[in-house]
């Protein structure tokens, strides 16, 4: 099996991955024949395909892992990427002939059982059955090896994607915050420079583990940070909602944090000394891991854990554009974008249409030009 057929085994069309059966269907599908300017199912089939044989020539891929099986106690970020692309359409209705002048190349989604979270948590048995209904025409022996659960499938996929291309910059769009987490294990095996993360936060997501769960959305940053072998290269952007403090944090496990009273204070200075710091480090780019709540509940608080009194959207922007004149951006994402949360009549409409703002400028900073 070649690359290109394992991806298009393992992804769907963009939209496409979250499993339905009738209720959100017919919206799902015609989104779909949006996203790819097509009629039918089999048109939108073949047009997804043919986006995965450009990812050899891509300078970016977008990708959309739908799942919230990794989240706390409010869900809702499966339906985050379908809620962005179809912002991102209405507000510019030109994006797929614009991506194809930059070089995006959206490869669709993660195809998400969303029982499931990872493989390394279930059963042989479970693994099989899962396996049979999820690729019923591959020959046993071959299936045997594939993956089934939305972060182990996102691996594998992004492994394959810099397999044909190893220097592509993934852009993922989010799903709970364990979603960050396949993005950058297969960076550490793609690239061998010294890059960085920078996480817009309000959380540190920095325990080990979570009632026994390895991955989840509070543990893949201390996972991440081992990658790093806690040398700093990981910085934390706005964080205030944590039982200890930043010096806890930054003397126990090397990371290097920015709080959100500190970035409102002083957003120049921050701007500045975070860069300082990344280029002290000799760090040659930084995958940017923008968890929507980061951001302050006034503009953000259709997700997860909204958190009031933190960074302000264009704070956010401002440092996405200054990391791209600088250091350089490698990747990014957008995560925690739950749209069935609506604490107010505008939350959905007012945190989408941020996370898009913020995946555009992020877009733009990776590919140095306006998207």
């Amino acid at each position: 099996m070649t690359p290109l057929d394992e991806l298009a085994l393992l992804l769907r069309p963009a939209g496409g991955g979250l499993y339905l059966v009738s209720t959100g269907r017919a919206e799902q599908e015609a989104l779909q024949e949006r996203l790819y300017g097509a009629s039918s199912a089999s048109e939108v089939d073949a047009r997804f395909r043919d986006a995965l044989s450009r990812v050899a020539g891509a300078k970016a891929i977008v990708l959309g892992i739908p799942s919230d099986v990794g989240a706390g106690f409010r869900r809702g970020a499966n339906l985050g990427p379908q809620a962005m692309r179809a912002r991102l359409l209405e507000e510019l209705p030109a994006f797929p002939d614009r991506a194809a002048e930059l070089g995006i190349v959206d490869v669709g989604d993660v195809f998400v059982v969303p029982q499931l979270l990872h493989d390394d948590m279930l059963a042989e048995s479970q693994k099989a059955a899962t396996r049979a209904a999820l690729y019923p025409s591959v020959p046993e022996a071959e299936r045997a090896r594939l993956p089934v659960s939305p972060l182990s499938i996102a691996e594998r996929a992004l492994d394959l994607v810099f397999q044909l291309n190893p220097g592509v910059a993934p852009v993922v769009l989010g799903g709970d915050h364990s979603t960050a987490w396949p993005v950058v294990s297969a960076l550490s095996r793609a690239r061998r420079d010294r890059w960085g993360v920078v996480q817009p936060d309000a959380h540190t997501d920095l325990l080990e583990h979570r009632l026994g769960i390895k991955i989840c959305f509070a543990t893949w940053s201390w996972h991440m940070n081992e990658l790093f072998q806690r040398d700093g290269r990981l910085v934390q952007v706005g964080t205030r909602a944590s039982r200890h403090d930043r010096g806890h944090w930054e003397s126990s496990l090397g990371v290097r944090q920015f709080w959100a009273d500190e970035c409102k204070r002083d957003p120049d200075g921050v701007l500045d000394a975070l860069v300082a710091h990344l280029e002290r480090l000799g760090v040659s780019g930084v995958y940017f891991s923008n968890d929507i709540d980061g951001t302050d509940s006034r503009w953000a608080d259709a997700t997860g854990t909204p958190e009031p009194d933190g960074l302000e959207p264009d704070f956010v922007v401002a440092l996405i554009r200054r990391l791209g004149e600088t250091v350089g951006v490698l990747g990014g994402d957008v995560m925690e974008v739950a749209p069935p949360l609506r604490d107010r009549p505008d939350s959905s409409e007012r945190t989408v249409g941020l996370a898009v703002r913020y995946l555009r400028e992020t877009l733009a900073a990776i590919l140095r030009a306006p998207v």
